[in-house]
């Protein structure tokens, strides 16, 4: 039972001395109240029992109330109880014993009453609410707190924040309530806090571990005013996606809050000073679920480091970027009104952004970002280096524009990367509003990017060539990016081009890439020199369709490879296939091979024509369906066999387990598959 019942038995004491007054002439005595009205409770259908023997030195005081409200402390009880021995010295009455109410756990309460003074104690376990009532100040009350469970205030927190929960955790300290008969109630005076606890129904707001020194100032009434002041030392918090972590750091706390009759908060002051890390003024409005309306703040952190642990890591985390480091120092401006954000500006001093599973990086970062959806504001970026998914890029600058509620850039951007540059011909980033949220809009231009350094980025094999394209639209919103238009590679004396190219969560966990590939003319000669497969020559067309990555490893596709036999006529190249090509096709399929000759005389020739060689697969559920050239019986044709000696491959397993065969391509590769005739 809270301890707001404490001041509200006071009133019905009154009548204990005059029951008292009979105790010579009567051995019992009985008093029926219907109403008793104090300063800030009302208290209904009571009973006041004494019995006290004759020529005794104390009786039993037992006091009754069918109904306490105390509507500006936001309490309510019933059916309560108290019962004391109750002594008397001179004109000082003393009772001390439990009190409950209904069936809640009961407390301890003393009484301690004389004509100038009231004292009140009120404990439970360790934990003890003193009070003192003056009768030369008979609207202030003092209540002196001591470990007091924070449980207690429940009712006083549902009065504002109808949806908060008090969990654990005690406060003491010393409060001031002065109650006056028609001026607002007011509390005042410091408080500790120890490890508290609080959190909604919904787990969108909640506290864990929290301490804190604080001065509370606070006036209730139609419009409640609350003033904080003071310090939190340590604790974890979370409000909606914003989840903070003190630790044992201590942050200086000012707020002055307005409560108005609809139930939202005005906050004209509200300041933070995380020392070294962040501090934060800002002014914000709040409606009555606490969600944000409008919010006017400038923050500055001179040290990025810490920011992430402490600040940051709900929002990253939803990115997929909860280990992302940073550093560098930073200063922040945000004005938000009915919710959606109107300004803003971010100025970095030496910043740097590392996401360490590959991601992304940033070196060097400087100058300023500003955005306002209402004026047109021009500002600039810029960075010394850094890295997209392993692939290095150099220093560039964005000159910005922001106009019309979008931020886009003044003028087109160039950036080295691999050897050749990477453009950004237009840019526009539009914040959340409303219903929408983040959408990026953007024309990215490759130039001459060297794909030797591409496959060394990305631990491919020894590619070469040139890697050029155009996307002229994309856009990014809902954690997906959309490209439009294509890339082309030039590749092995060939061309590869990628279209349809899609990617979900691109910066987050288990990012997930989709698109169409086609290949045009490439050489096999070098394809299979850099493959270690065996030596094949001639022209490859082919496709890979509905490819889809995620975290990076294949889980489907369509994909056919053919040769070219026009091509290759053309470009004047035979059409040949070495034995250890032969071995490495027929291992990677299970393949077999059949010849004009005896087996024992195909060792004797180092390669052999072809008329025309193909193989498919279509990844599903990690296994592969192969097909090739056309049917052979219960196989399919792999290599079509021309001259003499005149060989064909034919595969004959049209289902495989897709990690098995990468485990054959690997091996076919470092060449550990020995050619073996029979």
């Amino acid at each position: 039972m809270s301890r707001g019942i404490l001041r509200l038995l006071l009133g019905c004491l009154l009548a204990v001395p005059l029951l008292a007054a009979g105790v010579a002439h009567a051995r019992t005595a009985q008093a029926r109240i219907a109403r008793v009205t104090l300063a800030v409770a009302t208290m209904s259908d009571v009973q006041v029992r004494l019995e006290w023997p004759a020529q005794a030195v104390q009786g039993m005081l037992e006091l009754r109330a069918g109904r306490i409200d105390a509507p500006e402390l936001g309490y309510g009880y019933r059916n309560v109880t108290w019962r004391c021995p109750l002594s008397r010295e001179r004109d000082r009455w003393r009772c001390e014993g439990e009190v409950r109410s209904g069936n809640s756990r009961p407390l301890r309460l003393a009484l301690d009453l004389d004509p100038a003074r009231t004292d009140v104690r009120l404990s439970q376990g360790d934990g003890a609410l003193a009070l003192q009532r003056l009768a030369s100040t008979p609207d202030l009350t003092r209540i002196d707190l001591t470990r007091v469970p924070i449980a207690w205030a429940q009712a006083l927190l549902a009065r504002s924040w109808p949806d908060g929960r008090l969990k654990a955790g005690t406060a003491s300290g010393q409060l001031d309530i002065v109650a006056p008969a028609k001026a607002p109630l007011r509390i005042s005076g410091p408080l500790q806090l120890r490890a508290v606890a609080f959190d909604t129904a919904d787990g969108t707001i909640a506290g864990e571990n929290i301490g804190a020194r604080l001065d509370i100032d606070a006036e209730l009434a139609a419009t409640t005013h609350v003033g904080i002041d003071g310090q939190l030392q340590g604790g974890e918090m979370l409000f909606g996606n914003a989840y903070l972590s003190l630790q044992q750091r201590p942050v200086d706390l000012r707020v002055q809050a307005t409560q108005d009759e609809t139930g939202g908060w005005q906050l004209p002051t509200l300041a933070w000073n995380d020392r070294g890390i962040l501090r934060v003024d800002a002014s914000a409005a709040l409606d009555p679920q606490l969600q944000l309306r409008t919010l006017d703040l400038r923050a500055h952190s001179g040290n990025l480091s810490p920011l992430r642990d402490g600040y940051l890591t709900g929002f990253l985390g939803m990115a997929g970027l909860g280990e992302l480091r940073l550093g560098g120092a930073a200063d922040v401006r945000l004005r938000v009104e009915r919710g959606d954000l109107r300004e803003a500006d971010l100025n970095l001093q030496s910043a740097s952004a590392d996401d360490p599973r590959g991601g992304f990086r940033f070196e060097g970062l400087d100058g300023n970002v500003r955005f306002s959806s209402t004026r047109t504001l021009e500002s600039e970026l810029r960075w010394s280096g850094g890295s997209l998914h392993g692939l290095a890029f150099g220093a560039a600058r964005l000159p910005l524009l922001s106009n019309d509620g979008v931020l886009q850039l003044r003028q087109p951007v160039s950036i080295p990367l691999l050897g050749g540059r990477a453009g950004f011909d237009h840019f526009q980033l539009t914040p959340p509003a409303a219903d929408k949220g983040l959408e990026i809009r953007f024309g990215l231009e490759l130039e001459q990017l060297d794909v030797a350094q591409l496959s060394t980025a990305l631990g491919w094999p020894a590619f070469t060539g040139q890697l050029t394209g155009h996307i002229p639209q994309a856009r990014y919103a809902d954690d997906r990016l959309d490209f439009e238009g294509g890339l082309a590679m030039e590749l092995f004396g060939g061309t590869v081009q990628v279209s349809s190219l899609a990617m979900e969560r691109p910066f987050g966990v288990a990012p997930t890439l989709s698109s169409d590939i086609a290949f045009d003319d490439i050489d096999l000669e070098s394809l299979t020199g850099v493959l270690g497969f065996g030596t094949i020559t001639g022209k490859l067309d082919g496709r890979i369709a509905d490819l889809r990555l995620v975290d990076w490893q294949p889980v489907a596709f369509d994909a056919r490879l053919q040769s070219d036999a026009d091509a290759a006529k053309a470009s004047g190249v035979r059409q040949r296939i070495s034995q250890r090509a032969v071995q490495d096709l027929s291992s990677v399929s299970d393949a077999s091979f059949v010849s004009s000759l005896q087996s024992q005389l195909i060792g004797l020739f180092d390669d052999f024509g072809y008329r025309n060689l193909g193989i498919a697969c279509r990844l599903v559920d990690e296994v592969c369906e192969m097909e090739g050239l056309g049917s052979a019986g219960p196989g399919f044709i792999i290599v079509d066999g021309s001259g003499l000696p005149r060989l064909s491959v034919v595969g004959f397993n049209r289902r495989v387990d897709w990690p098995t065969l990468l485990e054959r391509l690997i091996a076919a590769s470092s060449g550990d598959v020995k050619p073996v005739f029979e």
